[in-house]
């Protein structure tokens, strides 16, 4: 396994979903990283096709490093709902349409869970998944995936965040991502322990593998 490569200088967040681009945003925002979004640059967003998180978030970076000849780092998530035999996942975003929407998504998630029955905290469980890739124009490419577990709500709770947010209770909480803070969903606590979401768990692993915060 090849050594991790710092993270430095001018970096391309491949996406052209705000939500997440402003989540990247403040995560990267202590290291003195200059980042550019592949929606400001006019990047063209690639065909999503693979199997796992982690490749459509390699198909992501990779098509933006080579394109900006930066380093592009990509994140690929989705939600994960037993009852629904792990659907939306990697079709997360589909869910929501081309414009996405994610007020239809949501509707159609509260559908499906109820055609099967699914009423109770215990017929709800999901999960959140993040994959990180960090891909450089040398071909050199890094990993990190990270995951939080909860319920989906019966009905939206809250207007922060995005995506499903406002249906997702983390276990051992009493908000849903949808009426937390940007602090208590991603935020890095003092004694330096990962955050609570998916994507802040998974930049948690990459931040002590591949960035160093200026002194």
């Amino acid at each position: 396994m090849s050594p991790h490569r710092l993270l430095t200088g001018k970096v391309v967040i491949a996406t052209h979903n705000q939500g997440k681009l402003r989540e990247m945003r403040e995560l990267l925002a202590p290291y003195g990283i200059e980042l550019v979004s592949a929606g400001e640059l006019g990047l063209p967003e690639p065909v999503e096709d693979g199997y796992m998180f982690s490749e459509n978030a390699a198909i992501k970076a990779v098509a933006a490093a080579n394109a900006s000849g930066l380093p592009a780092l990509s994140d690929d998530s989705g939600i994960c709902i037993d009852a629904l035999d792990g659907a939306p996942g990697l079709f997360s975003a589909n869910w929501a349409g081309p414009g996405k929407d994610f007020a239809p998504a949501i509707g159609r998630v509260q559908m499906e869970l109820a055609k099967r029955g699914a009423t109770t905290p215990e017929t709800r469980k999901a999960h959140f998944v993040s994959a990180l890739v960090i891909a450089w124009p040398d071909g050199h490419q890094e990993l990190f995936e990270g995951r939080v577990f909860g319920t989906v709500t019966e009905q939206a709770r809250g207007l922060g965040g995005f995506g499903y947010d406002p249906i997702f209770l983390p276990d051992g909480h009493d908000k849903t991502f949808g009426e937390m803070t940007a602090q208590e969903k991603h935020g890095i606590p003092a004694d330096g322990s990962p955050g609570l979401s998916h994507r802040a768990r998974a930049f948690h692993v990459l931040a002590a593998a591949c960035l160093r915060k200026p002194a």
